[in-house]
């Protein structure tokens, strides 16, 4: 297939239907249901963008933002990583926080808020335990699920083959587990991300910088609904670059060598 029809299928849809959006809007605000402090006009919160990006001040929030949200879900998949492996296949573990692990993802990461500023106060501390609260137990359980869908032929032959512990989870549970885990990684770092913009909203001080959540929280308080959108756009455009640019193609290898991708 050439590049440019794999081009025009793939950025096709998403263009028509970000103009189908934004014409829509356009048609709201042109008809003045809503004031214009409530609903800009599509041109307005462009010229926001703008000017936040001639300024050079978007980068340096896009770096807090993003670094804390790296770091935090690499520390939480080395956390996750062994305690799914634990849950999975020891029955003890499984019976004791099995339930309990389920029961967290189900948790608003926002309700860790309070605490954790009470606990480390208004530092970095306070954000990286958020995230961690929000990812953790969606990649464990994501990695329980995969390996509970692994044949049991396949760890009973490492077992003939002289694999046990350490060795088992490296080249057979890991490996067969890929997929769950995977799909695990992928929502831990969407749980993260929002956890990460809720503790910059809420958590914010002269300690921490200043972040997307931070941005968020200072265009509200200005009563900027322009810069509020502005805000909202640039936490979508990131969300949706790094499953674009880094979970997606991933996913498309790890299906390929299973032979679930064309």
């Amino acid at each position: 297939v050439p590049w440019w029809h794999r081009a025009l299928v793939t950025g096709l849809p998403p263009l028509v239907a970000l103009l189908l959006g934004i014409g829509v809007w356009q048609a709201l605000w042109a008809a003045a249901f809503w004031p214009e402090f409530k609903l800009p006009a599509p041109l307005a919160v462009w010229r926001e963008f703008l000017a936040v990006l001639d300024s050079g001040q978007v980068w340096a929030i896009l770096w807090t933002s993003i670094s804390r949200a790296f770091l935090g879900f690499f520390v939480a998949v080395l956390l996750a990583t062994p305690l799914g492996l634990l849950v999975a296949k020891v029955r003890v573990v499984r019976a004791a926080i099995g339930p309990l692990l389920s029961g967290l993802q189900s948790l608003p990461s926002v309700a860790w808020v309070p605490a954790a500023v009470l606990w480390f106060g208004l530092t970095d501390s306070t954000i990286y335990f958020v995230v961690l609260a929000g990812s953790i137990p969606s990649i464990a359980n994501g990695l329980v699920a995969g390996v509970d869908q692994i044949p049991p032929i396949l760890p009973r032959v490492g077992q003939v083959l002289g694999a046990r512990g350490l060795s088992s989870a490296r080249h057979i549970l890991l490996p067969a587990a890929l997929p769950g885990y995977l799909a695990g990684c992928k929502q831990g770092w969407a749980f993260s991300w929002r956890s990460l913009m809720a503790a910059e909203i809420i958590a914010a001080g002269p300690l921490l910088g200043v972040g997307l959540g931070a941005y968020l929280e200072q265009a509200s308080n200005l009563n900027n609904m322009a810069m509020v959108i502005a805000a909202i756009l640039l936490i979508l455009v990131v969300g949706i670059g790094i499953e674009l640019l880094v979970f997606r193609p991933v996913e498309r290898r790890v299906l390929r060598t299973r032979g679930l991708g064309a």
